[in-house]
């Protein structure tokens, strides 16, 4: 059985996360979502929020499920046994960003990095767009699941 670890901190997760996930899913057996912690970012949802978010998004896509990443990415792939990671790619700026962590990763656990050119449809929808467009009252219902919609809502009539 092949696995591969999808990782971010999907805060919160797009459609353009579920597709790449989904299209994974033609390559590998499973495909963890890996729902991670990076102390440089501030979260709009809590760990525990972005972990049900992701399950809710995931949930009919059989093969595919939601684990929490502790500690470093590499470590994480090679407890889970998964062959690759799988990280999404909408251009250039992307594949430069990943590039490095790529290179890391493998000089860490010998594990590879599958890039999967996003569907240009959805090349403009990143979480931290999709935030900002929710926090001024934008229509988002295409970019995201439903319930992350509707969590996105609720957020913005706490503040």
């Amino acid at each position: 059985m092949s696995i591969a670890v999808c990782p971010g901190s999907f805060d919160p997760i797009t459609l353009g996360h579920v597709d790449v996930v989904r299209r994974a899913l033609t390559i590998f057996d499973e495909v963890i979502v890996g729902v991670a912690q990076n102390p440089g970012k501030n979260y709009r949802f809590a760990p525990e929020e972005r972990l049900a978010l992701a399950e809710s998004a995931i949930a009919d896509l059989p093969g595919a499920r939601v684990m929490p990443v502790h500690g470093l990415l590499a470590d994480f792939v090679q407890d889970t046994g998964a062959s690759a990671i799988v990280k999404g790619l909408r251009g250039a700026a992307d594949f430069d960003a990943e590039q490095a962590m790529a290179l890391m990763n493998r000089h860490l656990s010998g594990v590879e990095t599958v890039f999967i050119m996003g569907d240009p449809r959805l090349a403009h929808v990143a979480s931290s767009l999709v935030k900002d467009v929710a926090r001024h009252g934008g229509y988002i219902d295409d970019l995201v699941p439903t319930e992350v919609a509707a969590a996105l809502t609720r957020k913005d009539s706490d503040v």
